[in-house]
């Protein structure tokens, strides 16, 4: 890994920018950075903010969501875990927290704003992103619009890039829905990331 990776990677996990917002949330947690990445990977997975326990485990999509994911991605757990071949760049890099109902908090746009330039410039090109959910997509695209409708033209991006939906469990519904997005999005993207993992 370059040194610049390397001093990016732990200035990162030395992050304590929004240590007082996380304090003010209903968990008042402290920021734990779980960072996922290494040199030249093939494959970048913008996802929103880690959850709970990915918060306790440091090692992201470590929950349902994530089962899910590696299911859309055609992707067994050693592959997707694979620093040297896939990059986990999430919105935020920290638990973002709830608020006083137990609904989870959006991930703080300060994180992207800090890290996400000068990661993306250390990484260098990478021949995959694929963007997990709407905050991914407003970040990384061009003028989207809803998630329905964003990933419903995932040819405008592919075969670079994929916007997904957020594969929570309360995106069930929107799946049933939604049917086309395991028919034509799916095995194209199963594809590219079979492709470019060669």
């Amino acid at each position: 890994m370059s040194d610049a990776l390397t001093r990016l990677r732990a200035d990162i996990r030395a992050c304590r920018l929004c240590a007082g917002r996380f304090a003010a949330t209903a968990t008042a947690h402290e920021p734990r950075p779980v960072v996922w990445f290494g040199p030249r990977p093939r494959i970048l997975i913008a996802g929103q903010a880690p959850g709970r326990k990915v918060h306790r485990s440091g090692k992201p999509f470590t929950d349902p969501s994530g089962d899910r994911l590696r299911q859309w991605l055609g992707m067994d757990e050693e592959t997707f875990y694979d620093r040297s071949r896939i990059a986990i760049i999430p919105m935020a890099f920290c638990f973002p927290g709830y608020d006083a109902r137990g609904a989870d908090l959006p991930p703080p746009p300060l994180c992207a704003r800090t890290w996400h330039a000068r990661l993306l410039a250390a990484l260098g090109p990478v021949p995959l992103t694929i963007l997990v959910g709407g905050h991914a997509h407003r970040w990384y695209l061009e003028n989207p619009g809803p998630v329905t409708a964003t990933v419903a033209r995932w040819r405008d991006h592919a075969p670079r890039c994929f916007p997904l939906p957020h594969p929570s469990w309360r995106n069930t519904a929107w799946l049933k829905r939604n049917p086309w997005f395991e028919v034509e999005v799916l095995p194209a993207l199963r594809a590219r990331v079979k492709e470019v993992l060669e």
